[in-house]
């Protein structure tokens, strides 16, 4: 059996970047470790509820539908389609967000320190500004 290849930091870190995954749905991520495992139990109790309850009927159907019923019971076809978790964002794709967000912020600070002393030095008391499609009006009291 051949060797396997080591990986230097730089691979072990784009590897990292392209398997590891984050939360991303705007809730807490300790809440999930919870949310998951009720989910499917939910998902499993409602599935064997059905199966339950066709086996019920099973003794008053003729021939053709109790065959339908066994065959459906037998191949798992109320299991199709069931919940299933969507997968969280892969790691490059959050921290580039997170970037984003954050030169976001950064420069729409730097704007409207820029505008505030601008007004100010106009001597106006307020001044309505724009960043992004976001409509504010800023007061301030003059110095």
């Amino acid at each position: 059996m051949p060797e396997k290849r080591r990986l230097c930091p730089a691979d072990k870190k784009a590897l990292s970047y392209a398997k590891d995954r984050r939360n991303s749905f705007g809730e807490n991520d300790k809440a999930a470790r919870k949310a998951i495992p009720a989910r499917k139990a939910c998902e499993n109790r409602k599935n064997r509820r059905k199966a339950v309850q066709a086996l019920d009927t099973y003794e008053t159907l003729d021939e053709a539908s109790a065959d339908l019923v066994e065959s459906s019971l037998t191949k798992d076809v109320e299991r199709v389609g069931g919940w299933k978790k969507s997968p969280d964002q892969p790691l490059a794709d959050h921290i580039a967000q997170q970037n984003d967000s954050r030169d976001f912020r950064d420069g729409r600070k730097q704007w409207v320190d820029t505008k505030l002393i601008d007004a100010k030095e106009q001597g106006h008391t307020s001044f309505t500004y724009s960043w992004r499609g976001a409509n504010v009006d800023s007061k301030f009291d003059s110095d």
